[in-house]
């Protein structure tokens, strides 16, 4: 397979934040989902990078899509089986008030490469 360009990287973390925003999940979810241990930016890239070295773009949205359909099928059984009036509690986790709500834009890692360079040359 070819390897993903670094644009293609960026937009394709873009893509699944506002994919993950858009549904109300986190990254936690996301890493969740995906059986990798932690959530950050760098460590949900490395996953998609895999997934693309085993089939592409067509494995990553294939892998994307089954994660989807699960949550949707989740949720779905979740509201036929509570029919508990809707708490504040769950408004809050419906907003997204996680790492998401930052500006995805400035990559953490960018940021944590920037920070040392600050670092050095003070």
């Amino acid at each position: 397979m070819i390897k993903l360009s670094s644009e293609e990287e960026k937009e394709l973390i873009v893509f699944v934040k506002d994919w993950l925003k858009s549904h109300g999940y986190s990254q936690k979810d996301l890493a969740a989902q995906l059986r990798i241990r932690s959530s950050r930016t760098s460590e949900i890239n490395k996953k998609l990078k895999d997934l693309h070295k085993k089939g592409g773009i067509f494995n990553i949205v294939k892998n994307l899509i089954k994660i989807e359909q699960y949550w949707i099928n989740n949720n779905n059984n979740n509201k036929e089986n509570n029919d508990k009036e809707y708490s504040y509690s769950e408004e809050n986790k419906r907003q997204g008030y996680n790492q998401l709500d930052l500006n995805y834009k400035l990559d953490l890692d960018e940021l944590m490469d920037q920070m040392e360079k600050d670092h050095k040359i003070n």
